[in-house]
């Protein structure tokens, strides 16, 4: 094994904290791994990685020679990259919050891969916060104002909201006129899972932003079930207008309050702040921004 593909193996440990989450990563057996590492050890003289039977992490002659892999190793991806129109190539791994995942990214998923044929992509769906480097995670896509100061985010779209209730449901309750005037009405429960407390509903009235909690007939962790609840008529709910379309245009969901809005929720890519971008992440994320300008300007976030 050459000097950069040890250089390779040593980063892909560091990052996993684990030889066997390495090799799965690299295709390498894992006693390659471990030799690569022994022999890095051995060449530079100190001791790079601590080990125990459940965990590996850097020294700090390890971690300062992590961070030094890292910008050298992009470096070489991207002069290689520079000559003969060769484009990006390798794994990229991204976690993507499920919905965005199935109605933006998927369904444009097949150009991206006939453009960057040698990009071999992973996709984990979920709305946690994610460790990107100790889980192998390139970049996330995620719903919401980020939180994480140690990521950098980049904005790639901004998602109209609308509040929806079942037609069972205004048959039952009435069509309220206003954002002050919901007693008597109730909302499906969201649970947050930063805070783990209920989302109020949320209103604009004369430019200023409402936080108004109602009753809550039955409370739900998933958008899927959220929805469900909604059309059961179970209470109001606010989502996303375009994962509402289909039952709006089906009638099983009708809008609720439609001059007080909620906020436009902000979509961002998340990557680490300290690792330099490889061109495959580049690419990728250029390439997103372009698929979420596009289905705006379709007017299908509206």
């Amino acid at each position: 094994m050459d000097r950069f593909d040890a250089m390779r193996v040593f980063s892909r440990v560091v990052e996993r904290r684990s030889f066997t989450l390495a090799a799965e990563d690299t295709g390498l057996p894992r006693s390659t791994v471990t030799d690569a590492v022994k022999q890095l050890e051995a060449r530079l003289g100190v001791r790079l990685l601590e080990r125990t039977t459940r965990h590996v992490s850097p020294t700090l002659d390890g971690e300062a020679y992590y961070q030094r892999c890292l910008s050298i190793l992009a470096d070489i991806e991207e002069a290689e990259g520079a000559f003969a129109g060769a484009k990006p190539k390798g794994m990229l791994r991204v976690d993507v919050h499920g919905t965005l995942a199935r109605h933006f990214v998927l369904p444009s998923l097949p150009s991206f891969l006939e453009t960057y044929p040698e990009i071999e992509f992973y996709m984990s769906e979920g709305d946690r916060l994610v460790d990107l480097v100790r889980e192998g995670i390139d970049c996330v896509l995620r719903v919401g104002t980020p939180q994480d100061s140690d990521m950098i985010a980049r904005r790639v779209a901004m998602l109209v909201e609308v509040t929806l209730a079942s037609p069972a449901y205004i048959a039952r309750h009435g069509q309220p006129q206003h954002p002050n005037r919901l007693a008597g009405h109730r909302m499906v429960g969201f649970r947050s899972s930063g805070t783990g407390s209920l989302l109020p509903l949320e209103f604009i009235v004369d430019g200023a932003v409402a936080n108004i909690g109602i009753p809550a007939t039955v409370a739900v962790n998933a958008a899927e079930s959220y929805i469900s609840a909604a059309k059961l008529g179970l209470g109001m709910i606010q989502i996303p207008r375009y994962h509402a379309e289909k039952d709006l245009a089906e009638g099983t969901l009708v809008q609720v309050l439609p001059d007080f809005p909620p906020m436009q929720t902000p979509v961002s890519l998340l990557y680490p702040r300290n690792r330099q971008l490889s061109p495959r992440v580049r690419v990728f994320i250029d390439w997103l921004v372009k698929v979420f300008a596009r289905q705006n300007s379709e007017n299908a976030l509206h």
